[in-house]
Formats: C-alpha cells, structure tokens, sequence
C-alpha cells in the first residue's frame, strides 16, 4: 500500500486471508529496530521502520497514523515520534495478560488524550449490565 486511496479497493467484509494485502494490513507491526522491512515473527504480516510510516505519511498528507491489532501492556504506544500511535483497548487480554488498555480521544485541535482502564474484576463482570426488573415482572 502507497497511498490511503488504494484501502479502497480492498474488500474489506471478508475473513483476514493468510496472504495479500489485507493480511499485511492487519498483522504488520512498527519495529523500534527495522529501517524498511522485515518478516514478522509473527508468521504474517510484516515489521516496519520509521522510514516507511515517514514515506507513507509523506505521501498521505498525514501527520500520524493510529492503529490497533497488537497488544501493548500500557494501552497505547507512540512510535517513530509520535507519527504511528497503536492504541489497546482490550484490557487484561484472554484474561491472562494483566495490560491495561486505553481509548483515544482526539480533540479538534488534535490533541491526544487516552483515557487508561484496567480489566473489570471478576466478581463484578456482567454487574453492570444486568438490568432490574420492576416488581410487577417479577
């Protein structure tokens, strides 16, 4: 992908397939250490540098990209200087990971506050959507 405009032709409503463009979209990660790219560990997707989301941005008229899709402990990262953000919002991931996760809110002047939150206890999961039924129900 070189420009925003090509997401477009992309069917999007389909199953993520193994290979392709769709697959690159979803699974490719920012890497601290990577110029261009390399292969994922992750067995797809790639791992991408600075480099490429400066290029990318450049050629999108884009300030900053925000992403999802990969886990991070303290619910949101920057990266490359704040021209990547990857924002977490699954708290406590499969129940095992103990990380927090964030929501974004942008504001219209752009400016980046993400509001943390941890995983719900245990006890009090499905508490609060639980709705009471007035006693004439009952």
């Amino acid at each position: 992908m070189q420009t925003i405009y090509q997401l477009d032709c992309l069917d999007r409503k389909q199953e993520v397939p193994h290979e392709g463009p769709m697959c690159d979209i979803m699974w490719s990660d920012p890497d601290e250490s990577t110029v261009n790219w390399k292969v994922s560990p992750r067995g797809a997707g790639f791992l991408f540098g600075q480099e490429i989301v400066a290029k990318f941005n450049h050629q999108n008229n884009l300030d900053c990209i925000f992403r999802a899709h990969q886990l991070v402990m303290e619910g949101y990262r920057r990266h490359f200087e704040e021209t990547l953000m990857t924002v977490w919002s699954a708290p406590n991931y499969c129940y095992r990971c103990g990380n927090v996760a964030s929501i974004l809110d942008l504001n219209d002047k752009h400016e980046k506050n993400f509001i943390i939150f941890d995983a719900a206890d245990v006890d009090n999961r499905g508490q609060l959507h639980k709705k009471v039924l007035p006693e004439y129900f009952l």
